[in-house]
């Protein structure tokens, strides 16, 4: 009996829970070595190229523990900070001379960019051989197709933690809340490859609370703060929140939720993933996975 058909009533309340930092940092060890062990004898460790663009603290935040979690493992990371009135044709040319470099195996601009650069452009420069958050078209493509490339680090976080759980998706119901070429789309590919009957929903979505509660596995990628409700969740689904939202409370500081009513779905679920501590920290996990993967196959 797999995780989705349990009756709900039987669970003890702490083995609901998907705890993706503790996941991430299995991940992570696991890179450890693998990292030692691809680079033994080699003339360099993988290498990781990050271009931030501007001052967004959130940005910066994020960049900080990509380079931290790096260090960890064993890449080498290498930060490229750009003035937020940077020249779209600058930070072009930055991305073109990082695909020419060979101590270079993954490159990764941090989004958002500032609103005079577009960020489908500058993406589309990168040389999908070191495309590590799996984001141009060729990648996506190659994903399509069920063929191997470098996918998007959201995705292939939620893919591990069912597999790291034995979430049997064969035949089962996916339902997949966000069509965003980050996370919706190319989720619903990969639940698709695993045999997964996948529906993908939106805003509008006619009777989404309905189609909601046909999931055997529901993923919440919306970018809406609590949207998905309890009583959109199937008894004995495993419920996905991908979502990250702030919300303000009353003491001024906010609080961060999900993208699910995480209190009322926790009653309903077989397995959920708390805001934060879940998908989010799987994110960074596997960006690392890819650069090592991009660094393996420049490699030989």
């Amino acid at each position: 009996m797999d995780s989705s058909t349990l009756s709900v009533e039987s669970i003890e309340p702490l083995k609901k829970i998907i705890d993706g930092k503790a996941i991430a940092q299995a991940v992570k060890n696991e890179l450890t070595l693998a990292v030692a062990e691809a680079s033994q004898g080699k003339s360099r460790k993988p290498g990781l190229a990050v271009v931030l663009v501007g001052e967004n603290p959130a940005s910066k935040a994020y960049v900080k523990s990509k380079i931290a979690a790096c260090k960890a493992v064993g890449i080498e990371s290498f930060l490229l900070e750009m003035a937020a009135d940077v020249a779209p044709e600058a930070e072009a040319e930055t991305v073109k001379k990082l695909n020419q470099d060979e101590t270079v195996d993954g490159i990764l601009v941090q989004l958002p960019l500032p609103e005079h650069i577009s960020s489908a452009t500058i993406l589309a420069l990168i040389d999908p051989a070191k495309d590590v958050d799996g984001l141009t078209a060729v990648n996506a493509g190659l994903l399509m197709q069920g063929a191997k490339g470098l996918f998007p680090c959201t995705p292939l976080g939620v893919m591990r933690l069912l597999e790291q759980h034995k979430v049997s998706l064969r035949g089962k119901q996916a339902v997949v809340v966000g069509r965003s070429h980050l996370v919706g789309k190319p989720l619903a590919m990969m639940l698709l490859q695993k045999d997964a009957t996948v529906t993908i929903c939106h805003s509008k979505t006619a009777n989404l609370p309905e189609v909601c509660r046909q999931a055997d596995i529901l993923v919440a990628a919306c970018g809406q703060a609590e949207m998905v409700k309890g009583d959109w969740v199937k008894p004995g689904a495993v419920v996905i929140d991908v979502g990250i939202n702030r919300v303000a409370t009353a003491d001024g500081k906010g609080r961060l939720v999900g993208d699910v009513a995480y209190d009322q779905a926790f009653e309903k679920a077989s397995l959920i993933t708390p805001v934060p501590g879940g998908v989010g920290p799987m994110t960074v996990a596997m960006l690392l996975s890819n650069t090592l993967r991009a660094y393996n196959v420049a490699m030989g």
